[in-house]
């Protein structure tokens, strides 16, 4: 760990080779007036939208909509099955299946999906769809108007660097792993909030740089409540997403192994399942603050969490160790080392492939090299940059991949 200490309070960093322009936000969080002992940086940062991908902040009072991000509640989730083996010819049957049940990239549900699937409110005055009845609070504005449209989103893939992975464990098992957030539901209300947040610290003249992007919200206000529980509704959403997604995943590998290889018996274990945008409340050194993690992974003593690589590297499953410097956190993924403007016009598809070689992948066109491995950071010394804050379980290797 590295400590800056020529801000107001302390940055505490997991890596030596930040970017200028990461370290700029990490700056700009350390000088907030609400911000709580010091900005913990993990090892895959890079920089995004107002605070750093891969930052943790705790505050005093306040929410930051742009500390969570624009794809609230995205996460990873992994199941372990009882295969130990898989051929090539049956990991592209079941590929096939998948993209067949689960659609990815813009695409959404031609029909609307079971509204039992859907989150449940913490609000008694909200009540669900019926027939040709709509959600009608200003509790939930923004999800109230994008409910109709969750209904075709919820076990949705997305674009980007999500994905859906197949893998062999270190432990000798398949694994299956996907990587998904809250769709245009969070997108929505991530928008709707930090430009409501921006309106009103201009109105009350902030003395927070309105071009740091990280216009607040008092938390014991009106808009703040309400930007909580929407943010709590789509964190849900997306957890109901990836479940949905890997309850579909998982009757694919059943079919294929049961009907069509005789085989009678196929077990999962119970899904792990970890978000890496939000924002709680937590106690951190006797107070409670509200924790935002933007890009970085729950780690309390024993939780059980999920750092993914690149589509051509490893992936780990991990325990964490409640580090109290990171605010119990640790890395979400190896982040990325290129924008993907700079890997389409720089990388080598044909490397790229190379890199590659084994595993079953959608790498084709120079424009999808903005998600081919050397747009990543090295896993690995991600994970020894983070020794402190997890203990490795499963090391896990791709097989075969459906990038979003």
């Amino acid at each position: 760990m590295k400590v800056i200490s020529t801000e107001k309070i302390p940055i505490k960093l997991w890596l030596d080779d930040i970017e200028d322009g990461a370290l700029a936000q990490a700056k700009n969080l350390a000088n907030l007036p609400f911000a709580f002992k010091w900005i913990s940086i993990m090892p895959d940062t890079h920089q995004g939208y107002g605070m750093p991908i891969g930052g943790v902040m705790a505050t005093n009072k306040v929410i930051i909509p742009n500390a969570v991000g624009v794809d609230i509640g995205c996460g990873m989730c992994a199941v372990k099955t009882s295969l130990t083996e898989i051929n090539t010819d049956t990991l592209k049957k079941i590929m096939g299946e998948i993209r067949k049940v689960i659609p990815v990239g813009p695409d959404h549900q031609k029909e609307e999906q079971d509204e039992n699937l859907m989150p449940k409110f913490e609000d008694n005055k909200v009540v669900m769809r019926t027939m040709t009845r709509f959600l009608e609070t200003q509790d939930y504005k923004i999800v109230s108007e994008q409910y109709l449209s969750a209904l075709k989103q919820i076990g949705t893939l997305g674009g980007g660097n999500h994905f859906i992975e197949i893998q062999k464990g270190s432990d000798g098992h398949i694994w299956i792993m996907l990587h998904s957030g809250s769709r245009n539901i969070g997108l929505k209300v991530a928008n709707y909030y930090n430009k409501l947040a921006q309106e009103l610290n201009a109105k009350w003249h902030s003395s927070v740089d309105r071009k740091w992007e990280l216009a607040f919200l008092p938390m014991d206000s009106k808009e703040g409540r309400n930007y909580i529980k929407e943010m709590n509704y789509c964190v849900n959403f997306a957890l109901a997403n990836r479940d949905l997604m890997m309850d579909r995943i998982i009757e694919c590998f059943r079919k294929e192994f049961i009907i069509k290889n005789r085989i009678e018996v196929i077990t999962f274990d119970e899904t792990i399942n970890i978000a890496h945008n939000y924002a709680k409340m937590e106690n951190h050194f006797g107070q409670n603050v509200m924790v935002h993690r933007k890009g970085a992974t729950l780690a309390t003593k024993d939780t059980i969490g999920i750092i993914p690589g690149s589509q051509g590297t490893k992936s780990y499953i991990v325990k964490g160790l409640g580090n109290p410097d990171s605010f119990n956190s640790c890395s979400h993924g190896a982040g990325r080392k290129m924008s993907r403007k700079e890997a389409i016009n720089t990388l080598d598809l044909e490397k790229e492939k190379k890199k590659m070689k084994g595993i079953i992948h959608g790498l084709r066109n120079k424009t999808d090299l903005d998600e081919a491995p050397s747009a990543y950071k090295d896993i690995s010394v991600v994970m020894e940059n983070q020794k402190d804050l997890v203990e490795i379980l499963v090391e896990l290797t791709p097989l075969a991949v459906i990038k979003g």
